[in-house]
Parts: C-alpha cells; sequence; structure tokens
C-alpha cells in the first residue's frame, strides 16, 4: 500500500494503478463502516484509493473539528489489512490555499434535513468530494447509506457536473446492538453510549409499524420521536420522513421514505436512517 500527501505524488502514484479504479473519501478515524466501503470497492475495481482528511469547510465554527477523532496510524494498519492500493492523505493548505474562493454549491436537495440546521455543511462536502474526484478521477466512488442526504446530494453533483462517476450506495453497517457506526460514537461514555440506542430502535419501531399497514408520513414521525423523548438523554433535533430522491418532506399516506433523524446524546450529535420501502411483489 503506498501513501501519498501532495498532488505530484498522487497523480504520480495513480499512473501506476490499474483500471478500473474505485474511490472512497473518508475523513478518518475508521471503523467497520469505512472498511465496507473498501471491501465493497475491491470487489468491483482493480484498485482502490482512498484519502483521509478531516476537510474543515463543512465544520460550522461552533462544531467539533478540532476535537474530531483522529488516529492515522491506526488508519493505516486497518486499510492494509483490506487490501487498499493507494492512500491519499492531503493537508489542509493542499486543499484550500490562502487564495481559496471557489465553492461547489447544490441547490434544492441541500435545503432540508440536516441543511435546516447546519447551512453550511454540504457547500464544504460537495466542494471538497468535487476536488477529490478532479484529482483521483475515479471510475467509482463509495458512500455510505448513513449519511443519506449527503449520497442524494454528490449524486445530484455528478449527474449535474456529468461527472463520469458512478456513485455507489453501501448499507449502513451497525454494531451488534444496532448502533449506527460512526467516529463520533468514541464521544459516548457509557451511559450515553446505552442511551444512544433509542435512535436505531425507534427507527426499528417505525419500520416494523409501516409493514403492519401504517402509512401514515405524520404518525410514521410520531413513533419515531416517541421512543427518542423516552430517552432522559437524548434530546431529539428533527424526524423527517421524506422523499427518498427529492427529500421534500411528504404527509399524509406514502409508499415510501427515507426516515431520518438527528438526535443529541448528551453533547453528541448523532444522525441514523432507514429506507421505508413496499416489499416486492
Amino acid at each position: 500500500m503506498k501513501i501519498v500527501e501532495t498532488f505530484d505524488a498522487l497523480q504520480e502514484a495513480l499512473l501506476r494503478l490499474k483500471r478500473p479504479l474505485g474511490f472512497v473519501p473518508t475523513m478518518g478515524y475508521l471503523h467497520e463502516g469505512h472498511l465496507s466501503l473498501v471491501k465493497r470497492a475491491k470487489q468491483d475495481c482493480e484498485s482502490v484509493v482512498v484519502s483521509i482528511f478531516a476537510n474543515p469547510a463543512q465544520f460550522a465554527p461552533d462544531e467539533d473539528l478540532d476535537n474530531y477523532p483522529r488516529d492515522i496510524d491506526r488508519d493505516l494498519e486497518l486499510l492494509t489489512g483490506v487490501g487498499t492500493n493507494l492512500v491519499w492523505i492531503p493537508s489542509v493548505i493542499n486543499m484550500y490555499p490562502e487564495d481559496f474562493q471557489t465553492w461547489i454549491n447544490v441547490e434544492q436537495v441541500t435545503k432540508p434535513l440536516e441543511g435546516q440546521v447546519r447551512n453550511t455543511h454540504f457547500q464544504g462536502v460537495t466542494t471538497v468530494v468535487s476536488k477529490l474526484f478532479n484529482a483521483v478521477r475515479p471510475d467509482k466512488s463509495y458512500f455510505g447509506q448513513k449519511d443519506a442526504q449527503q449520497a442524494v446530494v454528490i449524486k445530484q453533483m455528478v449527474r449535474d457536473l456529468n461527472y463520469p462517476i458512478e456513485i455507489v450506495i453501501c448499507p449502513i453497517v451497525r454494531e451488534v446492538d444496532g448502533l449506527a457506526m460512526s467516529s463520533r460514537n468514541s464521544y459516548l461514555n457509557e451511559e450515553e453510549r446505552q442511551a444512544a440506542l433509542c435512535l436505531s430502535q425507534g427507527l426499528s419501531k417505525a419500520e416494523e409499524a409501516f409493514h403492519k399497514g401504517e402509512k401514515n408520513a405524520e404518525k410514521i414521525r410520531e413513533i419515531v420521536a416517541s421512543v427518542i423523548d423516552e430517552e432522559q438523554l437524548a434530546e431529539l433535533q428533527y424526524v423527517s420522513c421524506a422523499h427518498p430522491e427529492t427529500l421534500e418532506e411528504l404527509e399524509g399516506e406514502i409508499e415510501s421514505c427515507l426516515l431520518s433523524m438527528a438526535v443529541f446524546i448528551g453533547r453528541t450529535r448523532l444522525i441514523d436512517n432507514i429506507l421505508l420501502l413496499q416489499p416486492k411483489t
């Protein structure tokens, strides 16, 4: 596994890799969710590139960039173990020089959900992913369903800007007890870790109700909210029952939806989601 930092070193290393090329962008502090993306890329592609970059542009001033967990040595060990070919670790100054002034904005699908409470977040995401795509020029790029809105936004950007890249969305990887894997889970103490199970429990209860015939969007949201409200350490920021592609909030009877939420467990903000779909007949 080769490790590079600069754009020039990246370009030189890319010339030696066989195509098709799979790409997994990460912010580091890797877990099994990230590794599942790399493993899927290995199945699909001859070569796999992983980037590690804690992107400051997607953090608001009051968010946790300075405290975001980092362990490059551990990340590299994990990536070696799953057969990664190339790891790119750019610096902030490489990605955002002092005179940087160009941003990528995707309009409608960035406005609801996370966009309502983190209004500069997706500008940072789309800009950095665009820069990463331009540098790596992959054939396929892999993202997790856990960041469901991000997946929709990236797909929209790729369509709009005619990137010749296939975006592959992989399932959420969960702990045995149902908690969605996240780098931010490391912030939780033992009591908070137990309390965080309310996210997956709320989704599971809503999913069960949906498949038993509950199709009213408001009632589905209420099922999730009631589970979160029962947990004293949890504070619900939002719960959404939205169209899986447009992310427009749904009302009344539904056939399918992206059911998602953001919840504070103590001071740690966690997100989770599930796609509610009618079984195929």
